[in-house]
Protein backbone atom coordinates (compact mmCIF):
# COMPACT_ATOMS: atom_id res chain seq x y z
CA UNK A 1 0.00 0.00 0.00
CA UNK A 2 1.20 3.73 -1.20
CA UNK A 3 -0.32 6.97 0.47
CA UNK A 4 -0.91 9.23 -2.35
CA UNK A 5 -1.08 13.02 -1.63
CA UNK A 6 -2.67 15.61 -3.35
CA UNK A 7 -0.35 18.22 -2.67
CA UNK A 8 -1.00 21.52 -4.36
CA UNK A 9 -4.32 22.26 -1.62
CA UNK A 10 -3.33 19.86 1.35
CA UNK A 11 -2.44 22.22 4.60
CA UNK A 12 1.45 21.52 6.03
CA UNK A 13 -0.21 20.60 9.42
CA UNK A 14 -1.94 17.50 7.03
CA UNK A 15 1.51 17.11 5.38
CA UNK A 16 3.68 16.83 8.62
CA UNK A 17 0.82 14.21 9.91
CA UNK A 18 1.26 12.32 6.78
CA UNK A 19 5.34 12.47 6.93
CA UNK A 20 5.48 10.86 10.98
CA UNK A 21 3.24 7.99 9.81
CA UNK A 22 5.11 7.35 6.81
CA UNK A 23 8.69 6.72 9.18
CA UNK A 24 6.52 5.19 11.98
CA UNK A 25 4.94 3.00 10.10
CA UNK A 26 7.45 2.21 6.62
CA UNK A 27 4.69 3.58 4.25
CA UNK A 28 5.68 4.48 0.91
CA UNK A 29 4.05 8.42 0.60
CA UNK A 30 4.25 10.52 -2.22
CA UNK A 31 3.38 13.92 -2.38
CA UNK A 32 2.63 15.09 -6.26
CA UNK A 33 1.64 18.94 -7.04
CA UNK A 34 2.91 21.43 -10.11
CA UNK A 35 5.22 23.26 -7.91
CA UNK A 36 8.57 22.43 -6.22
CA UNK A 37 7.87 20.77 -2.79
CA UNK A 38 10.13 20.63 0.05
CA UNK A 39 10.02 16.59 1.39
CA UNK A 40 12.08 15.53 4.97
CA UNK A 41 15.00 13.03 4.18
CA UNK A 42 13.20 9.93 4.33
CA UNK A 43 13.46 6.37 2.22
CA UNK A 44 9.58 6.84 2.39
CA UNK A 45 8.71 10.47 1.61
CA UNK A 46 8.95 11.44 -2.53
CA UNK A 47 7.73 14.36 -4.31
CA UNK A 48 6.86 14.63 -7.83
CA UNK A 49 6.54 18.10 -9.58
CA UNK A 50 4.24 17.43 -12.42
CA UNK A 51 4.02 20.36 -15.22
CA UNK A 52 1.54 22.92 -14.20
CA UNK A 53 -2.20 22.83 -15.94
CA UNK A 54 -5.60 21.62 -15.33
CA UNK A 55 -5.87 18.50 -13.24
CA UNK A 56 -2.30 17.17 -14.12
CA UNK A 57 -1.54 16.28 -10.38
CA UNK A 58 -4.74 14.70 -10.56
CA UNK A 59 -4.27 12.40 -13.77
CA UNK A 60 -1.11 11.21 -12.53
CA UNK A 61 -2.67 10.21 -8.99
CA UNK A 62 -5.13 8.46 -10.86
CA UNK A 63 -2.50 6.75 -12.91
CA UNK A 64 -0.12 5.81 -10.19
CA UNK A 65 -2.29 4.91 -7.60
CA UNK A 66 -3.53 1.26 -7.25
CA UNK A 67 -6.59 -0.79 -5.52
CA UNK A 68 -5.61 -0.29 -1.89
CA UNK A 69 -3.69 2.87 -1.92
CA UNK A 70 -4.66 5.73 0.27
CA UNK A 71 -4.95 8.93 -1.47
CA UNK A 72 -5.10 12.35 0.70
CA UNK A 73 -7.14 14.80 -1.06
CA UNK A 74 -10.09 17.33 -0.53
CA UNK A 75 -10.74 17.62 -4.60
CA UNK A 76 -14.06 15.28 -4.30
CA UNK A 77 -13.62 14.25 -8.80
CA UNK A 78 -10.28 12.85 -7.55
CA UNK A 79 -12.13 10.80 -4.88
CA UNK A 80 -14.11 9.54 -7.39
CA UNK A 81 -11.84 8.18 -9.61
CA UNK A 82 -9.44 6.64 -6.93
CA UNK A 83 -12.29 5.01 -5.49
CA UNK A 84 -13.22 3.08 -8.93
CA UNK A 85 -10.10 1.80 -9.28
CA UNK A 86 -10.21 0.65 -5.80
CA UNK A 87 -8.12 3.16 -3.52
CA UNK A 88 -9.11 5.03 -0.82
CA UNK A 89 -9.43 8.44 -0.77
CA UNK A 90 -9.29 10.60 2.87
CA UNK A 91 -9.66 14.07 2.96
CA UNK A 92 -7.73 16.42 4.89
CA UNK A 93 -10.82 17.41 7.74
CA UNK A 94 -10.44 13.48 8.51
CA UNK A 95 -13.81 12.30 6.33
CA UNK A 96 -13.29 9.45 4.12
CA UNK A 97 -15.34 9.45 0.35
CA UNK A 98 -16.90 6.19 -0.08
CA UNK A 99 -18.71 4.74 -2.72
CA UNK A 100 -21.58 5.15 -0.82
CA UNK A 101 -21.41 9.16 -0.58
CA UNK A 102 -19.22 10.22 -3.17
CA UNK A 103 -21.88 10.82 -5.73
CA UNK A 104 -24.17 12.95 -3.10
CA UNK A 105 -20.84 14.51 -2.63
CA UNK A 106 -20.36 14.74 -6.20
CA UNK A 107 -23.77 16.54 -6.40
CA UNK A 108 -23.32 18.95 -3.99
CA UNK A 109 -19.90 20.28 -5.45
CA UNK A 110 -21.60 20.80 -9.07
CA UNK A 111 -24.57 22.80 -7.18
CA UNK A 112 -22.41 25.08 -5.47
CA UNK A 113 -20.07 25.60 -8.66
CA UNK A 114 -23.71 26.54 -10.32
CA UNK A 115 -24.27 28.88 -7.59
CA UNK A 116 -20.78 30.56 -8.12
CA UNK A 117 -21.08 30.67 -11.62
CA UNK A 118 -24.54 32.52 -11.49
CA UNK A 119 -22.37 35.43 -9.12
CA UNK A 120 -23.61 33.96 -6.05
CA UNK A 121 -20.98 34.18 -3.15
CA UNK A 122 -20.89 30.97 -1.73
CA UNK A 123 -18.00 31.57 0.66
CA UNK A 124 -15.51 28.84 0.57
CA UNK A 125 -14.38 26.10 3.14
CA UNK A 126 -13.96 27.21 7.15
CA UNK A 127 -10.12 27.13 7.58
CA UNK A 128 -8.67 23.77 9.72
CA UNK A 129 -8.79 23.71 12.77
CA UNK A 130 -7.56 21.47 15.95
CA UNK A 131 -10.53 19.50 15.68
CA UNK A 132 -10.06 18.92 12.00
CA UNK A 133 -6.46 18.06 12.59
CA UNK A 134 -7.25 15.52 15.35
CA UNK A 135 -9.71 13.28 13.62
CA UNK A 136 -7.38 13.63 10.71
CA UNK A 137 -4.83 11.78 12.61
CA UNK A 138 -7.27 9.95 14.39
CA UNK A 139 -8.72 8.56 10.75
CA UNK A 140 -5.47 8.03 9.63
CA UNK A 141 -3.76 5.99 12.46
CA UNK A 142 -6.71 3.60 12.41
CA UNK A 143 -7.01 3.24 8.86
CA UNK A 144 -3.14 2.40 8.82
CA UNK A 145 -3.29 -0.15 11.33
CA UNK A 146 -6.43 -1.10 9.87
CA UNK A 147 -4.69 -2.01 6.75
CA UNK A 148 -1.13 -3.13 8.29
CA UNK A 149 -3.62 -6.38 9.64
CA UNK A 150 -4.52 -7.48 7.27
Amino acid sequence: MNIWVDADACPNVVKEILFRAAQRLGIKTVLVANQFLSTPPSAFISAVQVPAGFDVADNYIVQKCNAGDLVITADIPLASEVLEKGAHALNPRGEFYTPENIRQRLNMRDFMDQLRSSGIDTGGPAKLNQQDRQLFANQLDRFLAKQLRQ
